[in-house]
């Protein structure tokens, strides 16, 4: 079969897994208002809008969006326009929504941001900020895998075909000269696609040999017996990639520029708190899934999981386009167009108002 057609299916499977995931609720599950997002007194709506529809996951490189939700930071830049929620499992989950209006900004990874952008031919999404670096791993069995040439031949699970660490574990199978068929996952490695939350069962029932995943999906393996093999971070330069991402419809981000501000100066503000009071950080994101999900996690999750995760204002612009060679390398995606993908010109003068260094797009902004 010619190259160009399959390509076009594997993106087709890219698009349609996820809506799967989340057929049974939507495009995503709501989350429940804190006690903290109070309204200021005399607060006025912003560019008169009765609220901003922000989306996230329940995962801790998402923990900008978990502690500005839960610490009210966004309902205060908003005024008397409420900040709204909805969390996802999948990234393409999310793009669909902010591409049907069902949500307007949103904390997402790199992989499907390029997908849904390339996609669109450029005209669905912004991408207009960073959140968080780091905090994914490669997890294994320590009685089946004890150094990576013992990776070969085994089943290690991805959380979605396509998605940012299945994108990141193809390209490190890629490079030790191993052979995978990206779409099928078969091959000198056995890659099993397997949602984040069924991950830890299918280790403890010995389905998988190990998990190349997020946080805290990696240390919910590590508290089950498992072993840290490789941080993904220490294959960047300076260990430093994107993992989150705040993207923004484009229609929303013309029509309504002061509430994309407000929410990046929240973000800004939340960042700052984070990085400034990393254990009331820390509870305050779990209170959050907790809120979100019902379930909070332990600590020997939750210790380990934080320690990995950078939060930064800076969307590493630079190491979004290296993940999107790779997935091209892959054969997952045609080699995309990524001009314009970035507009950082709102965040920029909120960090500039902040008194805070300014981010670069790495020639891949607005012209």
């Amino acid at each position: 079969m010619p190259a160009a057609p399959a390509l076009r299916r594997t993106l087709a499977v890219i698009a349609a897994l996820p809506l799967l995931t989340l057929a049974a609720c939507g495009y995503g599950s709501e989350a429940k208002d804190d006690d903290t997002a109070k309204v200021a007194a005399g607060a006025k709506k912003i560019d008169g809008l009765d609220s901003v529809k922000i989306g996230y996951f329940g995962n801790l490189t998402h923990a900008t969006a978990l502690v500005g939700a839960n610490k009210g930071f966004f309902q205060k830049e908003l005024g008397a326009t409420k900040a709204s929620y909805a969390t996802f499992n999948a990234g393409p989950s999310e793009i669909e929504a902010l591409n049907s209006g069902s949500i307007d900004i949103g904390w997402i990874g790199p992989s499907p941001a390029i997908n849904g952008y390339t996609k669109s031919k450029g005209t669905n999404l912004r991408i207009i900020g960073g959140s968080a670096s780091g905090g994914v791993k490669l997890v294994v069995n320590p009685e089946k895998i004890k150094s990576l040439k013992d990776v070969k031949g085994k089943k290690i699970a991805t959380p979605q075909l396509g998605n940012t660490q299945d994108v990141a574990f193809l390209n490190w199978i890629s490079e030790q000269g191993w052979k995978v068929d990206a779409e099928s996952g078969k091959g000198d490695v056995s890659v099993v696609r397997t949602d984040n939350k069924v991950t830890p069962d299918a280790y403890k029932s010995g389905s998988i040999d190990g998990a190349w995943v997020p946080e805290p999906t990696a240390s919910k393996l590590v508290a089950e017996g498992g072993k840290v093999l490789l941080d993904e971070a220490d294959l960047w330069p300076d260990k430093k990639f994107v993992i989150t991402n705040i993207i923004v419809s484009q229609k929303f981000l013309k029509e309504h520029p002061k509430a994309v501000e407000a929410v990046l100066k929240a973000s800004v503000e939340s960042n700052k708190w984070i990085n400034a009071n990393p254990d009331e950080a820390k509870a305050a994101a779990n209170k959050q899934l907790e809120a979100d999900s019902g379930k909070a996690l332990p600590a020997d999750v939750l210790d380990p999981a934080w320690k990995s995760i950078q939060f930064t204002n800076d969307p590493l612009a630079a190491t979004l386009n290296t993940e999107a060679q790779h997935a091209v390398k892959a054969g997952l995606l045609e080699d995309p167009l990524l001009d314009g993908i970035y507009d950082l010109t709102l965040l920029n003068k909120v960090l500039k108002a902040a008194g805070e260094s300014t981010v670069d797009d790495a020639g891949l902004g607005v012209k």
